[in-house]
């Protein structure tokens, strides 16, 4: 799919970018990755867990692999910290000699790479033996709310949009495909485990206009629609969602995160 494919900053930051950041600091926290520890952060984006790396968990150095140009412009120009590297790079061919790093780490990229085995045998390469090999996604089935309301009143009005939805598309992510998929790469030690973080909208514009944004699933569809089409969704996601007396809407988003230790 061409929603598929991430590459402008400027809307995916509004979408989930900012969400995906309180995710990140509970991940490495739950990690618990020594201090002096060489990094790598595959499928960087935006620069938003990469970022939290430098800030929380103390590197030695990290190293940043994104396919997009455009993440990776983005993520260089605010993080200007001299332990980071960003480098252009697919998810399945890693420019790392094996054995090499103590913690390797992908957030919310693991559902859009189209042979995950691969990804996640190429991190595990990379890892020195009793490195960390960790990751996370967005639970698209369940409580991702932000959205899961959107397909919810999108399929109400347009059942041919269910083929469109992520909880339906990557089955994935949720714990047991997970945990399989990193035994099934040689991984011990392997654990999973739910990361919520509250997200608080402003009002409804603050909810609606990240999908106007036009990358991404859902924000795709969103765009593909016809102005009445649109104004209609709108509508029902406007009356749905729970406005607090002040208009503001809290939401919850639920990762699923996934870590296993190399033999």
């Amino acid at each position: 799919m061409a929603a598929d494919s991430w590459s402008a900053w400027d809307a995916y930051e509004p979408y989930v970018g900012r969400w995906s950041r309180l995710v990140a600091a509970e991940f490495l926290q739950w990690l618990g990755v020594a201090r002096g520890a060489r990094w790598l952060d595959v499928g960087c984006g935006t620069g938003a867990l990469t970022s939290t790396i430098l800030a929380s968990a103390s590197p030695a150095s990290v190293v940043a692999v994104d396919r997009s140009e455009g993440y990776l412009a983005y993520a260089r120009s605010r993080v200007a910290d001299p332990r980071a590297r960003f480098e252009a790079a697919d998810a399945t061919r890693i420019p790392v000699a094996d054995s090499r790093l103590d913690a390797v780490v992908s957030g919310l990229v693991l559902n859009f790479v189209p042979d995950q085995p691969r990804m996640v045998a190429e991190m595990r390469r990379v890892a020195r033996p009793g490195g960390v090999v960790a990751l996370y996604v967005w639970d698209y089935q369940e409580r991702m709310e932000l959205i899961r309301r959107f397909w919810d009143a999108a399929v109400a009005l347009d059942p041919a949009a269910a083929e469109l939805d992520e909880g339906r598309r990557f089955p994935v992510t949720r714990p047991e495909p997970l945990a399989r998929l990193l035994a099934g790469a040689g991984l011990a030690q392997v654990e999973t485990r739910a990361i919520e973080v509250p997200t608080v909208f402003r009002d409804f514009d603050d909810y609606w206009t990240p999908f106007l944004g036009g990358q991404g699933p859902a924000p795709g569809y969103c765009m593909s629609l016809g102005e009445e089409r649109r104004q209609a969704l709108r509508r029902r996601l406007e009356d749905g969602l729970p406005s607090r007396p002040d208009g503001s809407i809290v939401l919850v988003a639920r990762a699923w995160a996934a870590r296993g230790v190399t033999r």
